[in-house]
């Protein structure tokens, strides 16, 4: 049966779009039950799965008639690892909403010991009798998904999958009544100083506004990773993630490997493993980063290992990993810090960096475009 009516902007029938919405509210409601970061490293090993094996396609072309490189790769990291069900931008957004409702309606399930406010636990998995906590992760997935399919439809050219999940956050912010930003403790919004200080103030839990009397005690700076956030440390891990995707890039032609690494390895912070860095937003550009390089010194998105060209992709997975880490320390301490939610800086530095990747593309700088295609 052929379907007669689309969806303006989404390009999609009627059947399809309910397919993909029911997905998408399943997906969220799995995010809510794992919990927004433990979702998130089941998208790493999903992705990380799509892009090994379309390294290990691209021999297959010339080897295996009537078989497409690519496109087993393609089903597995775009279809899963960034679908309608196991994207960021559903599972983990979901779980991001769900934890930041948790906190105006159910502070007391914050973890022991927890120190900010509980709206930003990303680790917690709800209990399954919770089901309001469920429903708005389910809800959050399918706007997540949504806000994708709109600016695709638009032909936005960025990276939709990151902005929807900021975007998603800031949505939930808004929803449960709290700041959409916050106040800043220090002198400015940079100003990590009461962190380090270990400075505290009595706020509501319901919306982490300061009280005169009464309230729970908080940190008054709500530092995203107490282990990444000084500038210099930051720049240092950007080197080597930056670096570390470029060399992906170099050997497999593939932008997300790097990124599905990263991500998978957030498995062991899930655990409880103290200061694991969170790389992903490092490693996916410094990987965009390399094909940018290689492309403007040899007019080629590619590059051949132990070569000058080679070299000067990693120096530009450097450069643009740097930039990246720089870009998400900046989004934690505008965004993240100050308020009582979870806006997550990756997503910010990886949508900021891409929109610095799509100037260069259209100003005629490059040719490559990355991941985005153009």
């Amino acid at each position: 049966m052929h379907t007669l009516l689309q969806i303006p902007v989404l390009g999609i029938g009627i059947e399809e779009f309910v397919y993909l919405a029911l997905a998408s509210l399943a997906g969220g409601a799995f995010g809510a039950y794992l919990g927004a970061l433990p979702a998130f490293v089941f998208t790493g090993f999903l992705t990380f799965t799509g892009e090994l094996l379309a390294y290990l396609q691209s021999g297959v072309n010339g080897v295996l008639s009537g078989v497409d490189p690519g496109s087993i790769a393609i089903g597995v990291t775009g279809s899963l690892g960034f679908g309608a069900m196991f994207g960021p931008h559903v599972s983990f957004a979901g779980g991001v909403a769900a934890s930041a409702y948790m906190g105006k309606k159910y502070p007391e399930l914050e973890p022991s010991g927890w120190d900010l406010h509980p709206g930003k636990v990303l680790t917690e998995a709800y209990d399954t009798a919770k089901l309001d906590i469920i429903g708005v992760g389910a809800l959050f997935g399918f706007i997540g998904w949504l806000l994708v399919a709109i600016l695709g439809g638009l032909g936005l050219p960025a990276d939709n999958v990151a902005v929807s999940v900021f975007t998603t956050a800031f949505i939930a912010r808004l929803a449960f009544g709290y700041p959409l930003i916050g106040k800043p403790a220090g002198d400015s919004y940079f100003d990590v100083s009461p962190f380090e200080r270990g400075d505290e103030r009595p706020v509501e839990n319901g919306d982490g506004e300061p009280v005169a009397d009464g309230g729970v005690m908080r940190m008054d700076t709500g530092v995203w990773l107490g282990h990444q956030y000084k500038w210099g440390p930051v720049a240092v891990l950007g080197v080597v993630g930056g670096a570390i995707g470029a060399y992906l890039w170099i050997f497999t032609g593939t932008f997300f490997l790097g990124y599905g690494i990263s991500a998978m390895s957030l498995l062991f912070l899930t655990l409880g493993v103290a200061k694991i860095p969170v790389t992903h937003h490092i490693t996916l550009l410094g990987s965009v980063g390399g094909a940018v390089a290689a492309e403007i010194a040899s007019g080629e998105i590619a590059a051949t290992a132990g070569t000058e060209v080679a070299v000067i992709a990693l120096i530009g997975g450097i450069v643009f990993g740097t930039i990246s880490a720089l870009l998400g320390e900046v989004s934690e301490r505008l965004f993240y810090a100050h308020s009582g939610t979870h806006v997550d800086p990756p997503a910010v530095a990886i949508a900021a960096t891409m929109v610095i990747v799509y100037v260069l593309y259209a100003l005629n700088v490059t040719a490559a475009s990355g991941y985005l295609g153009l």
